[in-house]
């Protein structure tokens, strides 16, 4: 009798998969800092790079502490109702380069009363020793 031997190779994930999975999970926990009230959590997907910039209608806040500065109104515990829950919705994902990657996605923060609001948010990311890191943020 001759046997046969089937061997089954599963594919490996491309790096694009990967850095797309590895992006995606820091943004869930960022989405659920923002979600807790924790600032800290929120905040952790983002660089300590002095460089690192969020647009605002104004112009461009620099630096991970000015950030969280601009978001820290929104994490006082008598606004929390106001806060929403945040959840992301990818809609292009891109690989820069071995160390960076642009996120195109759109929020969604879900208010009690059953309303909402989502726009959508361009995020470049560079891979830091922790992790990948937001270096650019601009949501509207």
């Amino acid at each position: 009798m001759i046997g046969i031997v089937v061997a089954v190779f599963a594919a490996a994930p491309t790096p694009v998969a990967v850095a797309q999975a590895e992006i995606m999970a820091a943004m869930t926990d960022s989405a659920a800092g923002w979600n807790a009230g924790d600032l800290d959590r929120f905040m952790r997907v983002y660089s300590a790079a002095a460089d690192t910039s969020f647009v605002v209608k104004d112009g461009i806040v620099s630096g991970k502490a000015a950030i969280a500065a601009r978001y820290r109104p929104r994490f006082a515990p008598e606004v929390a109702a106001k806060r929403g829950t945040l959840s992301f919705e990818v809609i292009r994902f891109t690989l820069l380069d071995a160390r960076h990657a642009l996120l195109i996605a759109r929020y969604r923060l879900r208010f009690a009363e059953a309303r909402e609001q989502r726009g959508p948010t361009s995020l470049v990311f560079v891979r830091e020793a922790g992790g990948w890191r937001i270096v650019a943020d601009h949501s509207s």
